[in-house]
């Protein structure tokens, strides 16, 4: 518990401190809420700089803390209305950081996240553990990002913090800055308000349910998504931004730190956004001066993008061939078909988002009536942001619904479904124009938008439905294994032509999900797991190895002897297996996955 919220601690704080600081160099004197993002954004890209120099992550971690104590020295003095925003920011941080602890305290256990939805963090934790080795690995070889990943290295050789917790840590504290990013929106509000806002955006129902996968990706990246809106917003509304030469280059960084999170697709989103907010200032008569004006900023902030993307060009463009992007693969991952966009506007009555309606904690009726809702709302809100010319919010619903139909037409259900989780924040949002903004002092309950009256009490009723969701959702996160050790997959090669039993302790199946977690470890292989409380009188026929913990150090079965120790696990032999055809199912890939969310 303590090294998982030393992770989120240091994590928080060193993109709250970095971002500020990137934000004041660009001019601005005031306390900014996309500072979150926009530190988080630097250190992925600093950290991947960094993680592959000499001293395998020492450097990485050195780097963070040289420019955290920078920041707050450049921000002495330097910076207005730190005091209101700590006021702001407390309440919302420590519901936020409740919230996200839900799945620990539900389980009673820190450890990895996901496990029995997801187990996929098998290897997030393998390529980790290579980049602290200074050694390769298959997602390094293959162009995937791994800007996380390099955090999580600086957290383990800064502050001494296990993997499993940098994992934990980051995921956390993800979820802490999102709301808080989320308050950029909200400024002027009253406190109740501005809270409940800032975290049902920041936390709406996908974002928990991918949280709830121990998808950190996902989760940083529609933080990004949503940021780079707020920061094209500010850039264009908040009078202290709007003649600053480097406006946009707070939006830039963002686009930076998500090409290390999420190659060149996080591109495709921001990129979308930008030429449809540029095309709806163009279109609008009174602000077509304003997006003219803005051109010379933007080729800065253009200029500042390809400095920190080109060194990942050539990673890029390697990543094109990975093998989620195959539209003639199977596409699912963990999901059973296509998930409902219903799910991206919050209110859906189940723990599991990948659940058909009906299939749930409520009848499908019950879905249906919640969908329409919210869909109700949500054009509500587009026009009073219509009305209110929030270009940005326009532009970043239209793009992400046109990804989504793209992914959903011509992608896979896998693809769709995280295109609609980087959507979700910004539907709310919309949803919830009524209440963002300095002109929302009160809940409109006159049509004068032309959309008729809307009903006094709706938005809190969707406050509370959909809050109640993404509760739901972040409750029911199964939790694994407290610790790792990447010896039982470096095993496979050995044990991937035979059939192998392991022997698990009680707390790892009972209480971690660890089934599941074992089956990806040796996926490629046939395998039987059995709990060591209920070990039977011989191995079954065929079996010819078998695994145990560490700590039961006597063979378990006569006949076999210790082949080789392997970090906490013990790798017995049977030199001559009882003949016959094995039980122990073939764990290929995708049945792996089953209950995983792949990658």
């Amino acid at each position: 518990m303590v090294a998982t919220y030393a992770a989120v601690l240091g994590a928080c704080a060193a993109s709250l401190t970095v971002g500020q600081a990137a934000i004041g160099l660009c001019g601005v004197r005031r306390w900014s809420w996309l500072a979150p993002p926009v530190g988080l954004a630097l250190l992925c890209a600093i950290c991947w700089a960094t993680v592959r120099l000499p001293g395998e992550g020492a450097i990485s971690a050195a780097a963070v803390a040289v420019l955290a104590i920078g920041a707050i020295v450049f921000l002495w003095h330097r910076v207005e209305g730190v005091g209101d925003a700590a006021r702001e920011a407390l309440p919302v941080a420590l519901v936020a950081l409740l919230v996200a602890s839900l799945p620990f305290i539900v389980e009673g256990h820190f450890g990895i996240l996901g496990t029995g939805f997801n187990p996929d963090m098998s290897q997030h934790l393998l390529a980790t553990d290579r980049l602290l080795d200074g050694a390769r690995s298959q997602l390094l070889v293959e162009g995937y990002p791994l800007g996380p990943h390099a955090v999580v290295v600086a957290l383990e050789k800064g502050l001494g913090i296990g993997l499993v917790q940098g994992f934990s840590g980051l995921t956390v504290a993800v979820a802490v800055l999102a709301p808080l990013t989320a308050l950029t929106a909200v400024a002027g509000q009253p406190p109740l308000r501005r809270t409940a806002v800032a975290l049902l955006v920041g936390l709406p129902y996908l974002i928990a349910s991918f949280f709830a996968q121990g998808a950190f990706k996902e989760t940083i990246q529609a933080l990004f998504v949503l940021a780079f809106i707020l920061a094209l917003r500010e850039a264009s509304q908040n009078p202290a931004w709007r003649d600053l030469p480097l406006r946009f280059v707070p939006a830039a960084l963002i686009a930076i730190g998500s090409v290390y999170v999420y190659s060149f697709p996080g591109l495709i989103w921001l990129a979308g956004i930008t030429a449809a907010w540029v095309t709806v200032e163009l279109a609008w008569g009174k602000r077509a001066g304003s997006a003219t004006a803005a051109s010379r900023p933007m080729l800065l902030a253009s200029v500042v993008l390809l400095a920190g993307t080109l060194p990942e060009l050539g990673r890029m463009i390697d990543f094109q061939r990975f093998e989620t992007f195959d539209p003639s693969g199977p596409g699912l991952g963990n999901l059973f078909g296509q998930v409902s966009p219903f799910t991206a506007l919050g209110i859906w009555f189940s723990g599991d988002f990948r659940v058909a309606a009906g299939d749930g904690a409520a009848p499908a009726f019950a879905y249906y009536l919640g969908a329409a809702f919210a869909a109700a709302l949500l054009l509500y809100g587009l026009i009073r942001c219509a009305r209110r010319r929030e270009t940005a919010i326009l532009a970043g619903v239209l793009t992400l619904a046109g990804v989504y139909l793209a992914a959903r037409v011509g992608g896979t259900p896998y693809t769709a479904a995280k295109a609609l989780c980087m959507a979700a924040p910004v539907l709310i949002l919309a949803v919830l124009a009524p209440l963002v903004g300095r002109q929302a002092r009160r809940i409109p309950e006159q049509g004068d938008l032309g959309a008729g009256r809307l009903p006094p009490g709706a938005l809190v009723a969707y406050l509370v439905l959909a809050g109640g969701c993404s509760l739901l959702a972040f409750a029911n996160a199964p939790v694994g294994p407290s610790s790792y050790s990447p010896e039982l997959t470096e095993s496979r090669p050995l044990l991937a032509d035979s059939s192998t039993l392991v022997i698990a302790p009680s707390e790892l199946l009972e209480e971690e999900h660890g089934a599941r977690y074992i089956a990806w470890e040796l996926r490629g292989g046939r395998v039987c797991i059995e709990n060591e409380a209920e070990v039977r009188a011989a191995p079954p026929p065929g079996v010819r190895f078998v695994v145990t913990w560490e700590r039961r150090t006597a063979a378990p079965f006569s006949g076999l002897r210790l082949r080789r120790r392997a970090g906490p696990y013990l790798l017995w032999e049977r030199p001559r297996p009882v003949p016959g055809p094995s039980p122990c199912p073939l764990i290929a890939v995708r049945q792996a996955r089953q209950g995983g969310q792949g990658d």
